[in-house]
């Protein structure tokens, strides 16, 4: 319907052209194959199924011409991105990366093609007969490219992605006659920092001495082990929701 509207408004009229991205026409179709790359899913009865709402308003002007749109997103399913059921499916950008379609993707995210070596993506099945996760890597990449995402900004997408890859690599142990944890390894750490801009020591700081709001002032708070694999889900959920935002 999207694609109908959008190609009879672009009939008869100049389309908005922008040199570095598609016409307003192309922009408003190829942002499905994006939002779909980060919003949908294998499920048990579909292996395509959004996992988010969306409100989509286009906009015509006096002549019937398309002059703009945008798309409102509600309620991304932020549990997937750290547990799936064992015949789903994380999102299928994940294995899409991994499709080795473009190995200069995981060489930038410091990450191997297998995705049972990623804890986040590998509870339920990794790959879907029904889908070709290289075609759609593709596919995803060129809508980049269409909606007008410059290249920093299209690898600051996929970066923040392998870093949520490896955040549930992350691995913590108890101090001995302490209830506070500690990190058992820092490679997982030390890869997502560097992938999100940030420095590992301080973020395994705020991991396990986070700091936190007491009447008006903030004091540092010890955690045991389970309190930082909690934190960090809650950390990979709300990078990837404020990145699909």
């Amino acid at each position: 319907v999207i694609q109908y509207f959008a190609s009879i408004a672009a009939v008869g009229g100049t389309s908005k052209k922008d040199t570095s991205k598609g016409t307003l026409e192309d922009q408003i179709i190829q942002a499905n194959p994006a939002l779909e790359a980060f919003g949908n899913a294998k499920t048990l009865r579909n292996d395509n199924s959004s996992r988010f709402g969306k409100f989509i308003r286009i906009h015509f002007g006096m002549s019937g011409k398309l002059s703009s749109a945008d798309i409102e997103t509600y309620l991304l399913e932020k549990s997937r991105v750290t547990f799936q059921l064992k015949a789903e499916r994380n999102y299928h950008i994940f294995y899409q990366i991994l499709s080795n379609q473009k190995p200069e993707l995981l060489d930038m995210l410091l990450i191997t093609n297998n995705p049972y070596d990623y804890s986040y993506i590998s509870q339920g099945e990794v790959t879907v007969a029904s889908i070709n996760d290289s075609e759609e890597l593709m596919a995803t990449d060129g809508a980049f490219d269409v909606l007008g995402f410059t290249t920093e900004e299209k690898m600051s997408v996929y970066k923040l992605t392998g870093a949520i890859m490896h955040y549930g690599n992350m691995k913590f142990k108890q101090k001995q006659r302490e209830e506070q944890a500690e990190p058992d390894g820092t490679e997982a750490a030390d890869k997502s920092a560097y992938l999100m801009g940030l420095n590992s020591a301080d973020l395994i700081k705020g991991l396990c001495h986070p700091r936190v709001k007491v009447g008006n002032e903030y004091v540092t708070k010890g955690q045991n082990v389970d309190q930082v694999y909690y934190a960090i889900g809650a950390l990979a959920k709300s990078v990837y929701e404020k990145m699909f935002n």
